[in-house]
């Protein structure tokens, strides 16, 4: 936790107050996800359910030490096998306030990994079918990672998204519900097993997204990752990777570089968001 703790203090600390000051909608936002977080991580911790923040939330706790000044999700990580158990958890909960949203409980959502979302509210996004989604709250994503291949994971994602991509301009939603179902029977039935037994011939012991989610480039160590670490976001201590800075390194590089204002633009989701913090380009 030292480590951590030290190595934020390394980063150059600009004031970038003008992207969430308090009561802005993102800061807004920002707070709710953090009580989001706080209740799944009980779900978790209650379950005996190990998990750590990942990519821009944990680059978020290393570099500000809560969220990312602009960002507006949350990304929590945890190893396959628990993400199967969680998953089995989260879709016994009965809750009124949040719910489990994936492909298991929304014909229309079509990515791999899950999504811990707020039943309510109408989160904004730049992607064509969330409007065709059940629930459009605010969510945490919930990825999982296996042992695998880059070239196992990034074929098993190709093959997939190019089943879903004839579906996502189909209005008719029974036409369109019969394509995403034939392309996850073929995902899931056809393309990640086969690519999961060639990546499980692993010699170099990396670990991926697990089949289907993408970003295959992400390459992650159990050296890097076990024990679990904690460091402060939010003021709250939340479970990290062991050597964050190798985690972060493999992922995005030199993670220490404060990106630009175009940067930026391009990485909040939100139109709401975006035009509150850049009004000049209403």
């Amino acid at each position: 936790m030292q480590d951590q703790m030290a190595m934020a203090e390394m980063i150059d600390s600009r004031d970038f107050s003008r992207y969430n000051p308090e009561g802005s909608a993102l800061r807004r936002d920002q707070m709710e996800l953090l009580r989001m977080l706080e209740k799944l991580a009980g779900i978790c911790d209650a379950n005996d359910i190990p998990w750590w923040l990942s990519s821009g939330t944990l680059l978020g706790a290393i570099r500000h030490k809560g969220f990312i000044p602009w960002d507006d999700d949350v990304d929590i990580v945890m190893f396959r096998e628990d993400c199967l158990r969680l998953e089995k958890v989260l879709l016994e909960m009965e809750d009124d306030e949040y719910v489990f949203h994936s492909n298991k409980t929304d014909p229309d959502y079509v990515y791999v990994f899950g999504k811990f979302r707020k039943r309510d509210g109408e989160y904004e996004v730049m992607d064509r079918r969330s409007g065709y989604y059940k629930w459009r709250g605010l969510s945490i994503d919930i990825f999982s990672i296996e042992k695998t291949s880059y070239l196992a994971a990034q074929l098993a994602r190709f093959f997939y998204k190019t089943a879903l991509r004839v579906s996502q301009n189909v209005k008719n939603r029974k036409w369109r519900h019969r394509l995403i179902a034939a392309a996850n029977w073929w995902g899931y039935r056809c393309v990640f097993p086969f690519f999961r037994f060639i990546g499980r011939l692993n010699p170099n012991g990396e670990y991926h997204y697990t089949m289907g989610i993408g970003w295959a480039k992400s390459t992650f160590y159990m050296k890097d990752i076990l024990p679990l670490s904690r460091a402060s976001f939010e003021g709250r201590m939340m479970p990290v990777p062991k050597d964050a800075d190798a985690y972060l390194t493999n992922v995005y590089g030199d993670w220490r570089k404060l990106p630009s204002d175009a940067q930026i633009k391009k990485a909040i989701h939100s139109r709401e968001y975006r035009d509150e913090i850049f009004p000049e380009d209403k």
